[in-house]
């Protein structure tokens, strides 16, 4: 983790936490977990089984781009990871997924992968990814990981933050639009919705600058 001062602290909740860049060690398996409980249902045709999914995703994971929310007692609650031209919280090439599915299987889930893959966009910081643990939602963590997204943003001097929610998150997307994020544009998967699981995902954006 960051050794700089967390940017922000929440208290008054029955687990206090403090929200800070970085992802430590300790916490990256439980990170693995957390995403791939809540982003399955995304990314389950292309990366399952679930104990390969897990492989792959905890290799490629880039603390670098990636902020948690950990309790007083030092357990991990959420993280927010998001996406630069230089990398990613969840990134990974060809020959990651070829390490963990071989050759074949590798190549046909990189090729799925690039479908949903989403590019950075000048003065905009994309997000990839934010959950919150099962035992920590409603005490306030997605909102405070948000806040943080969006310091982020303003200390890298860009304008917005972006992110993409699919159609069948809805309890994501009310989160979102609580804190002011607003749709942008849809895109509806047509016949690939048969083959990832959802079929339409809304770009939506908040302003920070």
């Amino acid at each position: 983790m960051d050794e700089t001062p967390p940017v922000s602290a929440a208290r008054g909740f029955t687990t206090p936490f403090t929200v800070a860049k970085g992802l430590a060690p300790e916490h990256r398996a439980l990170a693995t977990a957390y995403f791939w409980e809540a982003f399955q249902g995304k990314l389950g045709l292309m990366l399952n089984p679930p104990e390969k999914a897990c492989r792959f995703i905890e290799s490629v994971l880039d603390p670098s781009y990636a902020i948690s929310a950990v309790s007083d007692e030092g357990k991990l609650l959420g993280v927010a990871g998001f996406k630069t031209p230089e990398g990613a919280f969840v990134g990974g090439e060809m020959g990651d997924l070829a390490c963990v599915y071989g050759t074949y299987g590798g190549l046909w889930r990189g090729l799925l992968l690039q479908l949903l893959e989403r590019p950075t966009t000048q003065g905009i910081l994309l997000m990839d990814g934010i959950f919150v643990g099962p035992e920590a939602r409603g005490l306030g963590v997605g909102t405070a990981l948000l806040k943080a997204i969006a310091e982020e943003a303003r200390q890298r001097g860009l304008s917005a933050v972006r992110l993409d929610v699919i159609d069948i998150n809805p309890r994501a997307r009310a989160l979102y639009t609580r804190f002011g994020f607003k749709p942008v544009r849809t895109q509806h998967m047509g016949p690939l919705r048969l083959l990832f699981g959802f079929s339409s995902a809304t770009e939506m954006q908040l302003e920070v600058g």
